[in-house]
């Protein structure tokens, strides 16, 4: 019989599937790793391409997998759990991979991003700008360096308008007090 029970993610109530608790002994987790290890690296060997990387893939999710073998071993199929483990570690080493690839490729041709000068222009001022939290510097930068209308910054950081109007406000409010109470203590 299946057990179905409720949780919240992400703020949505969510109906899932309990795995069915396996009868009889427990499997030890040396027991799983011994049986399931060869076709888990031959899984993630597909995935990868590479010997070396297929092992570190199958390591990291027998790894987690030991780690919380309680759950995971009363699992109906936890070999089918530390599948779907490595199949999304691949999916994360391959874009990783192609973004080192990309890094060396500009290394290569020496394509060098040229960075805005800001210290030039005003080093207290984005100093104070990195001190702020993370959503209102977001938005500072976006305005100030990138001289972004309030609905475009509101779609590239995925809120509102009004929340980006707030965050405005908050940083430049913050900011001020800052850089004044600098500007006083260089002038004593």
């Amino acid at each position: 019989m299946r057990d179905v029970h409720r949780r919240i993610a992400r703020g949505r109530l969510v109906l899932e599937e309990r795995k069915a608790v396996v009868e009889g002994p427990p499997e030890t987790f040396e027991d799983f790793y011994v049986r399931e290890y060869p076709a888990v690296v031959g899984l993630a060997y597909a995935l990868s391409g590479s010997r070396w990387g297929a092992e570190d893939l199958a390591q990291e999710a027998f790894l987690a997998a030991a780690k919380d073998w309680a759950r995971i071993g009363s699992y109906e199929q936890p070999g089918a759990w530390v599948r779907r483990v490595v199949a999304n570690l691949s999916v994360s080493a391959f874009r990783r991979r192609a973004a080192e690839a990309k890094a060396l490729a500009r290394l290569a041709f020496s394509e060098v991003v040229p960075l805005p000068d800001l210290a030039a222009s005003d080093p207290a001022f984005w100093e104070a700008v990195r001190s702020l939290p993370r959503r209102q510097r977001q938005a500072v930068a976006l305005y100030y360096l990138e001289d972004r209308p309030v609905a475009e910054i509101a779609s590239i950081l995925g809120m509102t308008t009004g929340t980006v109007k707030r965050h405005l406000y908050d940083g430049r409010q913050t900011l001020a007090r800052r850089l004044r109470l600098e500007g006083e203590e260089v002038e004593r």
